[in-house]
């Protein structure tokens, strides 16, 4: 990482090291996803046999499209809020982690922070490396959708986090150091805080027979600690290694569309509906609760924002 106007030492070019060895593990899985799936036993101690339920597949799957379509809106977002010299920089983070953590979560991430839990600190199960031992069949366990389904979704939790760390050092970091740092953060940050909270771990609460017998019973819904405390924490971190900006205050630094900014909003807005409503894991009544009150909460939210503004200036801004 550096400041902006400092020379970019050569060392950080190294970082682009972390993407050869993404490519690398994918060829060297060739062989295992080429094996018939008859042949494969399901790994995933959490999923059963059975037929999924069409109605809670369909919700599910529309709300992984949702989130995935806060990255996309999460690029525009911050982009309308830099100097436009750095507008497409700033959205190739948001968009890059598309790739960059959603192959790390199928190579080793869900085994990561949905296996077989280990002393309640990380998943892990060799045969969920690469999803080699999860079968169309599967369902998860205590819903009506497929395994498949459910490692997807969370796969979207696992990519939009670090994703929303990128507004602490937007415009200052290199590209290959960011891809270095995400990877990383995701292996060593994302997946063992998933598995504490989601998977069976020492912070949250019992999800079968083998756990252990001690949990704290920590209640996460739709990622509160997992998603977002973790992204929040970590994204003042890097702020205070970094330090402040370069001339900041003393030279103002404009943002060059703030309609890029409203539009990524908009779109935030948009795929938060399957990011909660999503987190229910059915289409029934907890969905229609989380969805009703992901509304209510933002416009309350916008208009909190609206008056209080208006009191302050003497009129509401963009």
């Amino acid at each position: 990482m550096e400041r902006i106007g400092e020379k970019r030492p050569a060392h950080l070019a190294r970082g682009k090291t972390c993407i050869m060895t993404l490519g690398l593990l994918t060829l060297l899985a060739a062989p295992v996803w080429a094996q018939p799936a008859t042949t494969i036993p399901s790994a995933v101690s959490s999923a059963y046999r059975g037929e999924a339920n069409t109605g809670d597949t369909a919700w599910m799957l529309i709300s992984t499209a949702l989130v995935m379509f806060m990255m996309p809106g999460l690029a525009l977002f911050y982009a309308g809020m830099v100097r436009r010299k750095n507008v497409l920089g700033t959205m190739m983070h948001s968009m890059a982690v598309l790739g960059i953590v959603g192959l790390e979560w199928v190579i080793l991430g869900y085994a990561m922070a949905f296996g077989k839990s280990q002393g309640g600190l990380v998943g892990w199960d060799s045969q969920l490396l690469f999803l080699r031992g999860v079968l169309p069949e599967d369902l998860h366990n205590g819903t009506h959708i497929p395994e498949l389904v459910f490692i997807m979704f969370q796969g979207m939790f696992a990519i939009i986090t670090p994703a929303l760390i990128t507004g602490a050092f937007a415009e200052r970091v290199k590209f290959s150091s960011y891809a270095l740092f995400t990877l990383l953060w995701s292996i060593f940050i994302y997946n063992p805080l998933a598995h504490w909270v989601w998977g069976g771990g020492w912070l949250g609460g019992a999800t079968g027979p083998n756990d252990l017998a001690f949990h704290i019973g920590a209640l996460d819904f739709a990622g509160g600690t997992v998603v977002h405390i973790s992204a929040g924490v970590s994204a003042l971190v890097c702020a205070l290694y970094i330090g402040k900006r370069l001339g900041y205050p003393n030279t103002v630094i404009q943002p060059n569309a703030l309609v890029l900014t409203l539009l990524g909003a908009g779109m935030l807005w948009f795929g938060w509906f399957g990011f909660n409503g999503g987190s229910a894991l059915g289409s029934g009544k907890l969905a229609a609760v989380a969805f009703t009150s992901t509304n209510i909460a933002a416009a309350a939210g916008a208009m909190g924002w609206l008056i209080a503004e208006w009191l302050k200036h003497g009129r509401p801004t963009t």
